[in-house]
C-alpha cells in the first residue's frame, strides 16, 4: 500500500493518551519512530495520527508500506511511488526524491521499517536535510537510530482501567460482537472468562483478534482454558523473542485449531511478498492434498480467522503472521519449492500479458502488472539466482510495461543484470536489449540509446524474428526522431514495416513503427500524410481495444490540427490522448498530452485556461524530473502557444492562473482538463 492513507477497516479503540504524544511530537520533531513488537498496534496507531494530523500539511500525508520488501533495492521505489515521484532522467533515485520533496510540506509515513532498519534511517536523513518542509512517522520494531529520532513506544493495550475493564477488555469486547454477535460479556462466568483472556494474551491487539476469531466456534470459557494450558511448539525457538510470549501463544494457538489445508496455505502464503490475488494463491499454492478448490476455502477459512484481511478483491497478511508461516514453510521443507513455483507462475503471467498487448485487455494487463510489481522483482530476483535465461526472458517482456509504468531505474537495473547474466543470442537477448534502450531514452540519454538500437539491429538480423526486427527500427527510428534526424527516423520505421509485410496488427512493434512514421511525416512537414496515417491507425486501435497507440494516434492528430489552425479538433484529440494515458497510468504521456491541450486552448484565445492547463502539466514534468520534453519540433509550437497565452490573460493573469494549475493536487488538475472548460 503506498500513497495516501489507507482506510481503516476495523474500530479504532484506546489510545487517547498515545495520540497526544504523537501529535506533540509531530509538532515538535521532523521523525517519530513508533516503536514495539509485531502485534502491538503501531500501524493503526500511526494511520490515525497521520489523519489528525494531515490538515498541517498542505502537499498531503503519503504512505509507504515497507512490509513487502527484503532487501533495500525497492525501497527508493516504493518511497517514490508513495509521494507520486515517477522520476524518468539517469539522476541516482535518491537524487531525485530528495528534489522532489525538498519544497513540499508532507508527512511521510514509513510503516514496518524493521527489515530495513539501516536503509531507511539513511533514507529519512538524507530527506530530512534536503527537504526542510518534510515530516517522517515510522513504525519499527526497533527505533531508526538517527539524530534528533523522537522514539514513541507503544505499548500492548492496559488491563485494568478507571472503569475497571480496562482498553484491552473493551477493544476485545467490540471485536467479539463482530465475530460472533450471539454472544455477551454482561455474564459474570463470561466477563471473567474475556478479562482471564486479556491477561493472558497482554492486551496485545493482534493476539485478542486472533482470539476473537474463534468465538464463532469455541466459548469463552474454552478459549481461555486452552490459552492458558496449551503449549507453543516454537516457543523456545530462536525465531521469536521470548519477550513476545503472549503473541507467539495467541498465534500458535490459531494456527493449531487452523484446519490442516489451512495451515499447509498459511505456511505457503508466506511466498508471496504483497497482496495475493486469490488467482494467483490457487496457481501457486496448490499442490499434494491442497487443491486449487482447497486453496479457495482455505483462504476463506483464514480469512474468517482473522489470519489474512480481504482487501476488496485481494487478501492481505500481516508481516507478523506471515513471519510464523514462512517459520512452517521452513519447517515442512517447501521454500525452494514454493519459491520455484511462484517464480514460474509470475513469469507465466508477464508472457501472457506480452501476448495480450494488442487484445482488448491492454489496460487491464497494465493494471496487473503494475499491481504485482513486487511479486514480479522477487521472481526476477530467484531466475537469476537459478536460472538466468528465464531472467532474460522474463526481463524482456515485462520491461517495457515498467518503463509506461515509471519504473525506469528499476527497469534499467533488471535488463542490465539479465543481459550480463545470460549471454546467448536470439529474440529474447534481443528484446531485452531492445527494452534497455527504450528505457535509457526515456532516461533522456538519447546517443545511448541510439547505440543500443544499432545493436538490436545486428542482433535481429542474426534472429530472423520479425519482432525483433520491428523492436529494432522502433527504437532506432525513435532515437533518430528525439535527435533530431527526422528523415532518418522515417526512414527505418518505413523500411522495417515494408520488410516485414504484416497486416498492421501481427507484432506489437508493427504498431509502435507505424507510430514513428506518423511522428517523422508530421515533422517534415508533411501534414495531410500525417493526418491520414493516424487516423487510420486510431482507427484500426479502437476497433481492437487497444489504447496505448491510439493514445498516440490522438495526439498526432491533435497536433496536426493544431498546426493546420484547427485548435477546437487539436482539443478534442489532446483531450482523447490523455484520456488514454491516464488508463494506463502514464505520467510522461500525460505530461506530454496536457501541454498540447493547453497549447490547443490557447490557440483559441482562453489564455486563462491554457495557463491553468500548462500548470498542472508542469506538475506532471516535475513528476517525471524532466523539463518539457518531446519531438524537437514541438519547442517552437510551445513556445508560440505560451505566447499566445500571455498575451490573451496579460502577465499577471498568466501567472496566477499557471500557479493555480502547478499548486493543486496533480490528479484534481488533470481531471479538470479531462472534463473540459468549467461553466
Amino acid at each position: 500500500m503506498v500513497g495516501h492513507l489507507p482506510e481503516e477497516t476495523t474500530s479504532f479503540v484506546g489510545r487517547a493518551a498515545e495520540l497526544v504524544t504523537v501529535e506533540r511530537a509531530l509538532r515538535t520533531h521532523r521523525l517519530t519512530t513508533l516503536t514495539g513488537p509485531g502485534g502491538v498496534g503501531k500501524s493503526r496507531l500511526a494511520l490515525r495520527a497521520a489523519d489528525r494530523a494531515a490538515e498541517r500539511f498542505p502537499d498531503g500525508v503519503r504512505w509507504a508500506d515497507l512490509s513487502p520488501l527484503t532487501d533495500d533495492r525497492l525501497l527508493l521505489v516504493t518511497v517514490s511511488d508513495a509521494v507520486g515521484l515517477s522520476d524518468h532522467t539517469l539522476r541516482m533515485p535518491v537524487e531525485a526524491l530528495c528534489e522532489w520533496l525538498a519544497d513540499r510540506r508532507t508527512l511521510l509515513v514509513l510503516d514496518c521499517c524493521e527489515r530495513l532498519v539501516n536503509p531507511c534511517a539513511q533514507l529519512v536523513a538524507d530527506l530530512l536535510t534536503a527537504a526542510p518542509g518534510l515530516t517522517v512517522l515510522a513504525t519499527s520494531r526497533q527505533p531508526l537510530g538517527t539524530l534528533d529520532e523522537e522514539r514513541v513506544e507503544v505499548a500492548p493495550l492496559p488491563l485494568d482501567g478507571d472503569d475497571e475493564k480496562g482498553l484491552a477488555l473493551a477493544l476485545f469486547r467490540e471485536r467479539a460482537a463482530t465475530a460472533a454477535p450471539g454472544i455477551s460479556l454482561d455474564d459474570p462466568a463470561a466477563m471473567a472468562a474475556a478479562q482471564e483472556i486479556c491477561r493472558r494474551l497482554e492486551g496485545i491487539p493482534l493476539a485478542l483478534e486472533l482470539a476473537c476469531a474463534r468465538l464463532g466456534e469455541n466459548s469463552l470459557e474454552q478459549i481461555a482454558e486452552r490459552l492458558t494450558s496449551r503449549l507453543d511448539l516454537l516457543t523456545d525457538g530462536t525465531a521469536w523473542p521470548r519477550r513476545h510470549r503472549a503473541l507467539r501463544t495467541a498465534i500458535g494457538w490459531s494456527h493449531e485449531l487452523c484446519a490442516p489445508l489451512e495451515r499447509l496455505l498459511w505456511a505457503r502464503l508466506a511466498v508471496f511478498g504483497g497482496d495475493i490475488e486469490e488467482a494467483d494463491a490457487r496457481a501457486v499454492c496448490s499442490g499434494g492434498p491442497l487443491s486449487a478448490d482447497d486453496v479457495t476455502r482455505a483462504l476463506a477459512g483464514l480469512a474468517d480467522r482473522s489470519v489474512i484481511r480481504r482487501d476488496g478483491a485481494r487478501y492481505r497478511m500481516l508481516d507478523t503472521l506471515r513471519e510464523y508461516g514462512a517459520l512452517w514453510l521452513a519447517e515442512l521443507g517447501e521454500e525452494r519449492a514454493l519459491a520455484d513455483r511462484h517464480a514460474t507462475y509470475f513469469a507465466a503471467l508477464v508472457r501472457e500479458a506480452h501476448a495480450g498487448w494488442l487484445g482488448h485487455d491492454q489496460v487491464a494487463w497494465y493494471g496487473r502488472i503494475a499491481d504485482s510489481h513486487s511479486e514480479l522483482c522477487a521472481a526476477l530476483d530467484h531466475f537469476l539466482a537459478t536460472d538466468p535465461a528465464a531472467a532474460q526472458e522474463m526481463a524482456g517482456r515485462v520491461g517495457f510495461f515498467w518503463t509506461c509504468c515509471g519504473h525506469l531505474h528499476e527497469a534499467r537495473i533488471y535488463l542490465e543484470r539479465t543481459l550480463a547474466a545470460h549471454h546467448t543470442p536470439g529474440p529474447d537477448r534481443t528484446r531485452t536489449m531492445w527494452a534497455l534502450g527504450l528505457t535509457v531514452m526515456l532516461q533522456g540519454d538519447h546517443e545511448s540509446a541510439h547505440r543500443l538500437g544499432e545493436r538490436c539491429v545486428t542482433a535481429a538480423w542474426r534472429d530472423k524474428d520479425p519482432e525483433s526486427t520491428l523492436s529494432a527500427a522502433y527504437l532506432l527510428g525513435l532515437t533518430s526522431l528525439m535527435t533530431g534526424r527526422t528523415q532518418a527516423g522515417h526512414t527505418v520505421a518505413d523500411r522495417a514495416l515494408r520488410a516485414v509485410g504484416g497486416d498492421g496488427f501481427s507484432y506489437p512493434s508493427e504498431l509502435r513503427c507505424r507510430l514513428v512514421r506518423v511522428f517523422a511525416l508530421t515533422g517534415l512537414g508533411r501534414l495531410g500524410e500525417a493526418g491520414e496515417e493516424a487516423a487510420a491507425l486510431r482507427e484500426e486501435c479502437a476497433a481492437r481495444g487497444e489504447c496505448w497507440t491510439r493514445s498516440y494516434a490522438d495526439y498526432q492528430l491533435s497536433l496536426v490540427h493544431l498546426l493546420s489552425g484547427r485548435p477546437h479538433e487539436a482539443e478534442t484529440h489532446a483531450r482523447s490522448m490523455l484520456a488514454g494515458k491516464h488508463q494506463l497510468r502514464d505520467s510522461f504521456g500525460i505530461a506530454l498530452g496536457l501541454d498540447l491541450l493547453a497549447a490547443a486552448v490557447a490557440a483559441q484565445g482562453d489564455g486563462e485556461r491554457a495557463a491553468r492547463v500548462y500548470g498542472t502539466g508542469q506538475a506532471y514534468w516535475d513528476m517525471v524530473g524532466h523539463p518539457q520534453r518531446g519531438t524537437p519540433e514541438l519547442a517552437a509550437v510551445r513556445a508560440e502557444c505560451e505566447r499566445r497565452a500571455r498575451e490573451a490573460a496579460g502577465d499577471r493573469g498568466y501567472e496566477d492562473e499557471f500557479r493555480r494549475g502547478l499548486s493543486e493536487n496533480s490528479a484534481h488538475g488533470l481531471a479538470r482538463a479531462l472534463r473540459g472548460p468549467l461553466p
